[in-house]
């Protein structure tokens, strides 16, 4: 199969080709969740896919935040995650962490809310007597059996909690299983990505190998997907790739830690790119490919140490301006770049 197709196809499946109108935006997003808000420089701000979307998707989601239209839980790793309420009982089947040995910390914080909430932190302290330090990992524990719901539906950061089944009363959380709920997000992975491996949905959904490889051994075996090198590929896509030609457009896109892609290939990215400094600050695609990183540290705004990739030293040197500017799109271009392949700027 011919990788350049493949990263060209996923491309234009992941609107970096050519950018999402609303109606495209929200199924991009729905096939890419739980959705993220840009790492470190995010905080408190709506989840957003970087560069995809033809309008501000960050006032777009945070419409979408105030109507509820995207809900806030704890999916891939106890990780903060934004979805569309229809697929809370898919996610609920696919990511819950049953609360089958509860400590009484939890109990506690469970009925007060049951009897009295919905609850601020600053309520339940006051109710208490428990310290914030105390409360919010309990709280975090909860979330993720689905037994409490945080209302984040605007910025501010005092929000209520309440009973999950109190926000979301016809929802069955129990009448599907993880397999089958993967097989689900799995058909939408591969749509995405066009080609996936295990490791792949295992970096981005952070669930067990095995029962990732059960739901796609059973797509498989179903029609629905087709294996190839080790790779999958939904059956349509398969059949696609026979005939399409197309090439990755020329392009450079500083993809921050919480981006869809980077998240899916985290598990070789961290690997090779390898360097002195505190903080891998992005990661970049050139010409739809992982090929380079920029590094630094993390502070009030990303310090950026050194830009360095792996292409070829002649197109290292013909396209450093605009890998630079690139880096620059996201980290601000009053924020100096000290550094690109290890040489002083």
């Amino acid at each position: 199969m011919n990788q350049r197709h493949i990263a060209a196809l996923r491309m234009e499946r992941q609107h970096l080709t050519r950018k999402a109108n609303e109606a495209e935006y929200t199924d991009l997003y729905r096939d890419t969740q739980p959705g993220q808000n840009v790492y470190w420089n995010g905080f408190g701000d709506p989840p957003s896919l970087t560069y995809r979307a033809g309008f501000d998707d960050m006032e777009f989601n945070r419409g979408r935040q105030r109507t509820r239209a995207l809900i806030k839980g704890r999916f891939a790793g106890g990780n903060l995650g934004w979805i569309v309420p229809e697929d809370v009982e898919l996610f609920a089947a696919a990511f819950v962490k049953p609360l089958d040995k509860p400590l009484p910390r939890q109990l506690a914080l469970l009925e007060l809310i049951e009897r009295e909430g919905p609850l601020t932190i600053r309520q339940m302290k006051e109710e208490t007597g428990l310290l914030v330090k105390e409360i919010t990992p309990a709280l975090h524990r909860l979330q993720e059996a689905f037994l409490v719901y945080e209302d984040q539906y605007d910025g501010e950061w005092d929000r209520g909690w309440c009973r999950f089944s109190e926000m979301f009363p016809g929802a069955d959380l129990t009448g599907r299983s993880r397999h089958d709920a993967l097989k689900t997000l799995l058909r939408r992975f591969a749509y995405r990505h066009v080609c996936f491996d295990m490791k792949m949905a295992k970096s981005f959904y952070m669930l067990p190998e095995k029962d990732i490889r059960a739901a796609v051994t059973a797509l498989v075996e179903d029609g629905v997907f087709m294996e190839d090198g080790g790779g999958y590929f939904t059956r349509e896509d398969y059949a696609l790739l026979q005939r399409y030609a197309a090439e990755p457009p020329k392009s450079v896109y500083a993809m921050h830690r919480n981006d869809f892609l980077v998240k899916s290939n985290e598990h070789w990215l961290k690997g090779k790119y390898t360097h002195p400094y505190p903080d891998t600050l992005y990661y970049l695609l050139i010409d739809g490919e992982f090929r380079g990183a920029a590094a630094g540290k993390f502070r009030y705004t990303p310090e950026v140490e050194d830009v360095m990739t792996d292409i070829p030293d002649d197109e290292t040197t013909a396209r450093k301006d605009e890998i630079l500017q690139a880096v620059h799109a996201l980290c601000g271009e009053n924020n100096p770049i000290k550094r690109y392949q290890g040489r002083a700027l």
